[in-house]
């Protein structure tokens, strides 16, 4: 099961529904990230190097139904096991999974949720609760691509760290050139405060760029509501109205975007698009821009935080409009433009700070 570097052409990610009945002979991996868009775009490069690594092997994702798009999206090998949260995945073969490898967090519930599977191999970090594995040991303090793609290298497969870079989107950007502002987030702490957000948009759109404002359904009326106080007309309001691969092609092709510590954020770096990244309880060195640090600049105050917590974090209160106009003037400014290939071994972390002190993580399962 060791891996070599081989590669392979992708094809197109499949549903339960479209799949076929694997072949008795195929050898099989289960790879569980039950998780979000922005963590399934920092797994891209351990997920690609799994494929590359087994190409006869039929690779199937543990995650919610709707990441097919984004494995399509990604040109990752790999066909969705539907699951919408931590727990045991289906699996559709009789015996159990050659591989199993666990890319959700650092255990010990995703460790065992793959183990009860009884899969012949298991890769996962170590964990007290589980002596018998072998794995390493969790790198606290380290970058989440980085946690992932050192994983594998404990495994004797490389994968690397600046594979984020994702294809052009499979259809154009219906606002191409626009700066796409996200104010939401999946939790009140990393959410900074609304009118700042619409005070940005007002000072973006008397520079004379068009605005769109971007967000799920349920981010629907927070969107509506920094659109309004802008000035902005419900033409500028896409929030709800965007597949994935809409939203995808926004980001691509958009002059700017500006968001909080949020899964946007990790479509910007992958497609190379210049961002203002806003960060409150969780340090950029883990979770902000790891390649193209020329194109982005991540704000922080250097407080650790609840990620999940209920209010917007003191540290991320502290970034004002200003800073945030500051940085998106910056990264608006003509300039040559960046290389598009990224060095094969990036620094820890390719972003610039406002402010940095001390490090942080998200606690894992």
């Amino acid at each position: 099961m060791r891996g070599t570097r081989s590669f392979i052409r992708p094809r197109p990610a499949r549903t339960p529904e479209e799949r076929a009945p694997a072949r008795p002979e195929e050898p099989s991996i289960l790879v569980l990230r039950a998780l979000g868009l922005g963590d399934f775009l920092t797994s891209v490069p351990a997920l690609r190097a799994l494929g590359r690594a087994h190409p006869g092997h039929r690779m199937h994702l543990a995650a919610p139904s709707g990441h097919a798009q984004l494995l399509d999206l990604a040109g990752v090998p790999a066909e969705i096991a539907a699951t919408p949260r931590l727990g045991t995945p289906p699996w559709p073969g009789a015996a159990p999974p050659d591989l199993a490898v666990n890319l959700h967090g650092r255990g010990p519930q995703s460790t065992a949720a793959l183990h009860g599977m009884r899969p012949r191999a298991l890769w996962s970090h170590a964990h007290p609760d589980l002596p018998s594995l072998d794995g390493p040991r969790w790198p606290s303090g380290a970058h989440d691509v980085d946690v992932w793609c050192g994983l594998l290298e404990h495994y004797s497969v490389y994968a690397d760290p600046a594979d984020l870079r994702l294809p052009p989107p499979p259809t154009p950007s219906r606002r191409p050139g626009a700066v796409v502002v996200h104010p939401g987030a999946a939790f009140p702490a990393r959410r900074w405060p609304e009118l700042r957000f619409a005070e940005v948009v007002r000072w973006l759109v008397r520079r004379g760029h068009e605005v769109v404002v971007t967000g799920s359904a349920e981010e629907r009326p927070v969107a509506e509501r920094v659109a309004r106080v802008a000035g902005l007309g419900p033409h500028a309001v896409l929030a709800g109205r965007t597949r994935l691969t809409e939203l995808a092609a926004l980001v691509a092709e958009a002059a700017l975007v500006v968001c909080g510590d949020t899964g946007i954020a990790h479509l910007a770096t992958g497609y190379g698009t210049a961002s203002v990244v806003l960060f409150g309880p969780i340090s950029p060195a883990l979770w902000g821009p790891r390649i193209d640090g020329t194109r982005h600049v991540c704000l922080w105050a250097g407080r650790i935080g609840d990620p999940w917590g209920e209010r917007p974090d003191p540290g991320l209160l502290r970034i004002t409009t200003d800073d945030v106009l500051a940085a998106a003037e910056q990264v608006l400014a003509p300039r040559a433009a960046p290389p598009r290939i990224p060095q094969r071994r990036p620094p820890e972390y390719a972003g610039r700070l406002l402010r940095r002190s001390g490090s942080g993580s998200r606690a894992e399962h």
